[in-house]
């Protein structure tokens, strides 16, 4: 593997990761192989090569499927407590190398890197989380018409779990999947973004240490890597039950289709167009600080990224003008530099996204307040770095419809009672993440009701971004519909059975249908 050295401890964290001796890009665990396409990481901090890695052959692909159901025959009968006992251990592993994988998060993809160093925690809460619902996978006692017979249903593990994640959360999304699905008893295969192959490396690296340390066999963690033809393997294969995508709308409708095909199930988690209601009892300040993070937080590349400000004519102008100030204190810059406020873009695709998004709201008639644009000259020679924009537009717009990977931001006007404003949030395709802010009750109440807001995620009085692992994460309409993380997630990995026992000597039979023989 070749690597560069660079400011901010980069090397550093690269080899406290192992990723220096590690040249390939499959894995059943300890044991890396890969004889496809070389896979360049490129960061778009500073344009500079990271390293390479091999990408998966169906040959390849078929070793790590071997090795996956092999292990799951060993891994399913463990107790459930005892799965979460090597969750608590790759928690404990993750907890020692936070700093050097929060860098590399940071360097691959793009993020601050206080935003790294977060997302590294969320796996630790996650495995956390897991740990406790090891000892937790109830199932439920019914009482049977039948005299003399017991009911209740149970969950068994699914099997092998396919994850295909994105480059904009390069390890989080991995870890809410897989800390859940090994301590139901599932092991996992996982396909990072081929824009971020080496936060997969890392984390396949450290899971497999746990794993040889506990005495495991090879499987239970695999990696693959590639682009969406090494993800067709999976959502082909009849061997894989439960397939987790994280991405956008079209890749979810593919990867929905496909698997259906095959009668699989689907975990989706797709696109978000999130949007603020600004009423006129908001604290102004909150909203602020809320919807400036929300949209230039990861450089707009958040699912849950703020797209939409929908605020109340009476207080229009006042939130503008306070939204407008505040992006001129954003200091752009390396991601690394904690002074730094926004990072780059994943890379230059993502920069002429972000440049025609802002060309057409302009065609449509919007105005551009704070103006876009790619910046170039020292520190910025990835040519990733852009200005975070805001547009005044209308919720109809094509491009205000769309979701934009980027930060533009969109400020959009609404009159009357807060049922407009709702309908205008409503009024998309996507449905993840929304939220209000307001100190009247009523209206609060009004949004999280039946009446309110159609999202997976609705807030009071904080932003679309940030979600804690304890609450289910997903969204509904062209989001998906997936749950992954807290709450009850835990049962999309596994499969329900319900039993009847008859501890007597006659056999009645249920809604007393007569058989005598």
């Amino acid at each position: 593997m070749q690597a560069v050295a660079t400011d901010f401890g980069i090397q550093k964290a690269l080899d406290a990761l192992g990723i220096q001796s590690i040249n390939h890009g499959s894995s059943t665990g300890s044991d890396w192989f890969a004889n496809g396409e070389t896979i360049k990481s490129v960061s778009p901090v500073d344009g500079k090569l990271i390293a390479s890695v091999k990408s998966t052959t169906n040959e390849d692909y078929n070793k790590v499927m071997n090795a996956a159901t092999s292990a799951f025959s060993t891994w399913k009968m463990m107790p459930a407590p005892q799965r979460g006992e090597i969750v608590r251990q790759f928690a404990d592993k993750l907890r020692e190398l936070k700093e050097p994988l929060g860098k590399l998060v940071s360097y691959e993809m793009g993020k601050s890197y206080q935003e790294g160093l977060g997302e590294v925690q969320e796996m630790i809460d996650i495995c956390d989380f897991a740990v406790g619902l090891s000892r937790q996978l109830h199932g439920l006692t019914m009482h049977s018409e039948r005299p003399g017979h017991r009911m209740y249903e149970q969950y068994h593990p699914l099997g092998v779990v396919g994850i295909i994640s994105a480059f904009n959360f390069p390890v989080a999304v991995w870890a809410w999947n897989t800390a859940l699905a090994w301590v139901c008893g599932d092991v996992c295969i996982w396909k990072p973004s081929e824009k971020t192959p080496l936060c997969g490396v890392a984390c396949q690296h450290i899971a497999a240490q746990v794993f040889k340390d506990n005495n495991l066999p090879e499987g239970i963690s695999c990696l693959i890597n590639g682009d969406y033809r090494v993800g067709e393997f999976m959502t082909k294969d009849t061997r894989i039950p439960l397939i987790s995508a994280t991405g956008s709308t079209r890749m979810g409708k593919i990867v929905a289709q496909e698997v259906a095909g095959r009668l699989g199930r689907s975990l989706l988690e797709l696109g978000g167009n999130n949007a603020i209601i600004v009423t006129p009892d908001a604290d102004i300040k909150m909203t602020v600080i809320g919807a400036v993070f929300g949209a230039v937080g990861t450089c707009g590349q958040r699912c849950t990224s703020t797209r939409r400000l929908i605020i109340h004519d009476s207080i229009y102008d006042k939130v503008k003008n306070a939204i407008v100030d505040a992006y001129k204190q954003l200091r752009i810059g390396n991601p690394l530099d904690e002074n730094n406020h926004v990072g780059p873009l994943i890379d230059t695709d993502a920069v002429k996204m972000y440049q025609q998004a802002l060309e057409q709201v302009v065609a449509e008639g919007g105005t551009i307040l704070v103006e876009g644009g790619v910046l170039s000259g020292e520190g910025f020679e990835s040519g990733c770095y852009v200005k975070p924009a805001i547009a005044e537009g209308k919720p109809n717009f094509k491009i205000v419809q769309h979701e934009t990977f980027a930060p533009v931001l969109y400020l959009l006007k609404y009159s009357g009672e807060v049922d407009n404003a709702i309908a205008i949030q409503n009024g998309v395709a996507q449905g993840l993440s929304s939220a209000i802010m307001t100190n009247n009750l009523r209206e609060a109440e009004r949004f999280l009701s039946v009446a309110g807001s159609d999202c997976g995620i609705a807030n009071v009085n904080i932003g679309t971004s940030g979600a804690e692992i304890g609450g289910a994460f997903g969204g509904e309409k062209e989001t998906g519909g997936g749950r992954e993380s807290g709450s009850d997630a835990w049962k999309v990995y596994m499969r329900r059975q319900t039993n009847t026992i008859n501890y007597t000597t006659s056999l009645p039979l249920a809604q007393g249908i007569k058989f005598d023989l």
